[in-house]
C-alpha cells in the first residue's frame, strides 16, 4: 500500500489520543520542579531507543551494524582473541514473551481506577524496532515479498507477531490518557499500521487471482421458433445449458477460483486486518474482488450488463439471444454461484460469521438487482406476438427460482429481492394478456382481398395454428398469468375487489365456466374461423371455397389433434364440432361440382316410347364430356396438401362418379353405331375417369393425352 494510504490509517486511527497529549518528537519538558521526582519518560537519558543503545555491545573489536547486530572487527582478528562475547541483540522470541507479560499486566489493570499503570517497559520499544524490521524484509524495496513466497512457518510467526502488537496496541490504548503512554501508542500504531497494509496489500493480491475453467461454463444461445420451425434442436441446447447452468460445483472444486490452501490463507490474513482494526479495508478489498469475480462469471456465461435504454433500441433477434443468455446466467448464479459465493465468504471470515453474512449478501443482492433489471428492461419492451415465447420463459425462471431467496439470504434482502422480482412478473404478465389481444386485433384486422391461389392453406392459418401450439406448452403458466391479471382487474374494479371467490355461490358458478386463459384461447380460434369464412367468400367458385374451406379446416384438426396441450384445451365437442363442419364443406364441393356432372348421367328424357332419343343422347354425353373436361383442367391446378384429405376426396368422388359413368354407358352405348360415332360421343371409359379424377388437386393442370407418373 503506498505512503499515502499509510498516512490517512495514520489520520484515522488515532485511538482516542487527545491532540494535545500527543507526544511530539521533541515534548516540552515538565516543570522543573517534578523532574527530579518524576523524570520524563522521553528523557534522552531514559528513552527508549536511549536504553536499547546502552545494551548494544560498545567495545573496541565489536561493531553495530545499523540493524542491531554485532559484527567483529577484522583489524583486531589477529591481535587479541575476545573471551567473552558482547551481547546480543534482543531475542525477537524473548521480547515477545515480555510483551505478552506486559499485555496480560494491563490486563488485570483495567478497571483498577485506584492502581497507577507501570511505566513502559523498553522491550516494548524492542519489539517495534525488531517487527518493523520484519516488514522491512518483506514489504522493502521496490519488489516486496509474495505471501505466496514466505514458507509456512515465517508466514505464522509473521501473523503472530502482528496479532501480538495489535493487541500490544489494544492493552496500552486503555491508557491513553496517561501522559507517559503517548508516545508507545503512536510507535505500536505506526508499526502496526505499516503491517496491515502489507497484509492487506497481499490480501487484494491473492483475492485477485482467481482462476475459473472455462469448461464450467456454456455460451451458446439459442432462441425459441415462432411460426411453423422445427424445435426439436432448439430444445436440445437448451436441456444442455439448463444441465450446465444447475450443476453444483465438483468437490475437488468446492471454491471456485481458489484452493483450499488459498482459501485459507485469505482466512488467516483477514482474521490478521480484523484484529488490526483494518475491518473496513479488509471487507471492501474482498467486496471490490469477488465482485469482479462474479462480473467475470456473468461475462463467460454470455450475459452482458446493458440500460435500459439499451434494451429498448435492441433489435428482437439480438434481444432474444440475449434473454436466452439471461435464463442461462439466472439458473446458474441461483443454482451455483450463489452457493458457492456463500461457501467461500464463511471460509475466509470464518471467524466472522456476521461479517460473512454482510459481505455475501451485498455481492449476492448486487448481482441479483442487476440481472432482474434486465428483466425488468425487457418487459418494457414494444409488445409483439414474437416476444411472448421469451416473456414466458422469463417469467417461469423468476417463479421457479425466486422461492430459493429465502435459503439464501437474510429476511430484509429476501423481501426486497422478493418484492421487485414480483414487481417484474407483473409487468411481464401485463405484457403477455397484451400480446394475446394484440394478437386477436391482428386476426380481425387481417382483411388481405387477395385470395390464396388453388384454395391451399392460408399462411394466417398457418401462423395462428403453430403460434396457438406453442402457447398451448405453455398452458400451466398462462392459466396463472390471466388468473393473476383478472385478479388484478376484479381489484381494480369498483365492484369485484373481493375477487368473488368469497362467495360460495360465485364460485360454483365460475368453475362450470372456461378459464380465462381457455376464454382467450377459443375466442383467437373463433375469430380464425371468421377470418378464414370471409376469405372463403373471395373464391368466386362456390366448389373452390369449399376445397379452401376443407384445406384451412383439416390443417387445424390436425395440428390440434397432433398437440395434446392444445387438444386438452379445446375439448372434445369443440373438436367434433369442427370435424362436422368439414364433413359439411365436404358435401358442398362434391354437390357443386360432381352433383352437375352426374345430372348428365340423368336417365330422365332419354326414353321416348320405349326407345332412346338419340340426339337427348349424344346432348347428354357431349355435356358430360365438356363438363368433365373443364373440371379436370381446372381442379388439378387446385392444392390439397393433405394427402390423407387428398385421397379421401379423390376415392369419394370416384366412389361417386364411376358406378354411375359406368351404368350409364353400359346402357346406352350400345344406341351408337360402333366405330366413329361411339368414339366421337364415348370419350372415356371408366377406367380412364378414374385414371383422371387421381390427377385432381396437384396443384398444377396434366396435359391431356398423358398420364402422371
Amino acid at each position: 500500500m503506498d505512503a499515502e494510504k499509510v498516512t490517512q490509517n495514520s489520520e484515522t486511527k488515532s485511538h482516542d489520543i487527545n491532540p494535545s497529549d500527543k507526544q511530539q518528537e521533541n515534548p516540552d519538558p515538565l516543570p522543573l520542579k517534578d523532574e527530579t521526582e518524576n523524570p520524563s519518560p522521553l528523557d534522552e537519558s531514559q528513552s527508549p531507543e536511549a536504553e536499547i543503545v546502552q545494551q548494544l555491545p560498545t567495545d573496541d573489536g565489536v561493531k553495530t551494524t545499523d540493524d542491531g547486530h554485532v559484527q567483529e572487527d577484522d583489524s583486531n582478528n589477529d591481535e587479541v582473541k575476545v573471551e567473552d562475547s558482547s551481547p546480543l541483540p534482543p531475542d525477537l522470541g524473548k521480547v515477545s514473551e515480555e510483551i505478552d507479560q506486559f499485555i496480560s499486566d494491563l490486563s488485570n489493570l483495567k478497571g483498577d481506577n485506584e492502581s497507577k499503570p507501570p511505566d513502559v517497559p523498553v522491550f516494548v520499544e524492542q519489539f517495534a524496532v525488531l517487527v518493523e524490521a520484519k516488514i522491512e524484509d518483506y514489504d522493502g524495496g521496490d519488489a516486496p515479498i509474495k505471501w505466496s513466497q514466505l514458507s509456512q512457518e515465517d508466514a505464522m510467526s509473521f501473523l503472530e507477531f502482528v496479532d501480538r502488537m495489535s493487541k500490544l496496541l489494544n492493552s496500552l490504548c486503555q491508557f491513553s490518557s496517561e501522559y507517559k503512554y503517548a508516545y508507545s501508542i503512536s510507535r505500536v500504531d505506526g508499526v502496526l499500521q505499516r503491517a496491515m497494509s502489507y497484509i492487506e496489500e497481499e490480501f487484494k493480491s491473492i483475492l485477485y487471482d482467481f482462476k475459473i475453467p472455462d469448461s464450467d461454463f456454456n455460451s451458446d444461445t439459442s432462441t425459441k421458433p415462432n411460426k411453423e420451425t422445427n424445435s426439436s434442436s432448439d430444445a436440445n441446447q437448451d436441456a444442455e445449458q439448463s444441465s450446465v447452468a444447475e450443476s453444483a460445483p465438483s468437490e475437488d472444486n468446492k471454491f471456485p477460483g481458489y484452493t483450499e490452501e488459498i482459501v485459507t490463507t485469505m482466512n488467516k490474513l483477514s482474521k490478521a486486518l480484523i484484529a488490526g482494526g483494518y475491518e473496513v479495508e479488509c471487507c471492501q478489498v474482498y467486496f471490490l474482488a469477488r465482485r469482479k469475480a462474479l462480473e467475470e462469471c456473468l461475462h463467460k456465461l454470455g450475459f452482458e450488463k446493458h440500460s435500459i435504454d439499451d434494451v429498448q433500441k435492441m433489435h428482437w433477434d439480438s434481444l432474444e439471444r440475449e434473454i436466452t443468455a439471461w435464463i442461462i446466467t439466472f439458473k446458474h448464479c441461483t443454482n451455483v454461484l450463489h452457493s458457492s459465493e456463500r461457501k467461500l465468504a464463511d471460509a475466509v471470515f470464518a471467524d466472522q460469521p456476521s461479517i460473512a453474512e454482510k459481505i455475501f449478501s451485498n455481492l449476492s443482492r448486487g448481482m441479483m438487482i442487476q440481472l432482474l433489471n434486465f428483466a425488468e428492461a425487457v418487459a418494457m419492451t414494444k409488445r409483439a406476438a414474437e416476444k411472448l415465447f421469451k416473456f414466458l420463459d422469463i417469467y417461469e425462471t423468476l417463479r421457479d427460482l425466486l422461492p430459493l431467496v429465502d435459503k439464501m439470504f437474510v429476511v430484509s434482502y429476501a423481501d426486497e429481492l422478493k418484492a421487485e422480482a414480483t414487481l417484474t412478473r407483473s409487468r411481464l404478465g401485463e405484457s403477455m394478456v397484451s400480446i394475446f389481444s394484440e394478437l386477436e386485433n391482428s386476426i380481425q384486422a387481417d382483411s388481405n382481398k387477395t385470395p390464396v391461389p388453388g384454395g391451399a392453406v392460408h399462411p394466417l392459418t398457418r401462423y395462428i395454428m403453430n403460434y396457438l401450439k406453442y402457447v398451448a406448452e405453455y398452458r400451466d403458466t398462462l392459466e396463472q398469468v390471466f388468473r393473476e391479471h383478472q385478479m388484478i382487474e376484479r381489484a381494480d374494479s369498483t365492484t369485484g375487489s373481493d375477487f368473488d371467490c368469497q362467495n360460495p355461490q360465485a364460485q360454483r358458478e365460475t368453475s362450470n365456466k372456461l378459464s380465462p386463459f381457455e376464454a382467450h384461447m377459443m375466442k383467437v380460434m373463433d375469430l380464425l374461423d371468421a377470418n378464414l369464412e370471409a376469405k372463403s367468400r373471395l373464391y368466386k367458385d362456390t366448389s373452390l371455397s369449399s376445397i379452401f374451406m376443407m384445406n384451412n379446416g383439416r390443417y387445424i384438426l390436425q395440428k390440434i389433434k397432433g398437440s395434446p396441450e392444445i387438444n386438452g384445451l379445446m375439448g372434445d365437442q369443440w373438436y367434433r364440432k369442427r370435424s362436422s363442419d368439414l364433413r359439411q364443406y365436404h358435401k358442398t364441393y362434391q354437390r357443386e361440382t360432381w352433383g352437375k356432372l352426374l345430372q348428365c348421367l340423368n336417365h330422365e328424357g332419354l326414353n321416348v316410347n320405349g326407345k332412346v332419343n338419340k340426339p337427348i343422347l349424344k346432348e347428354r354425353f357431349k355435356s358430360f364430356n365438356a363438363l368433365f373436361d373443364e373440371i379436370h383442367k381446372t381442379q388439378s391446378s387446385w392444392v390439397i396438401s393433405d394427402e390423407q384429405l387428398q385421397s379421401e376426396l379423390r376415392v369419394s368422388i370416384s366412389n361417386m362418379v364411376i358406378p354411375a359413368y359406368r351404368s350409364f354407358l353400359g346402357r346406352f352405348s350400345q344406341t351408337f353405331t360402333p366405330g366413329r360415332q361411339t368414339e366421337k360421343y364415348v370419350k372415356y371409359q371408366p377406367e380412364e375417369i378414374e385414371t383422371h379424377i387421381d390427377e385432381l388437386f396437384d396443384g398444377n393442370a396434366t396435359p391431356w393425352g398423358r398420364k402422371k407418373l
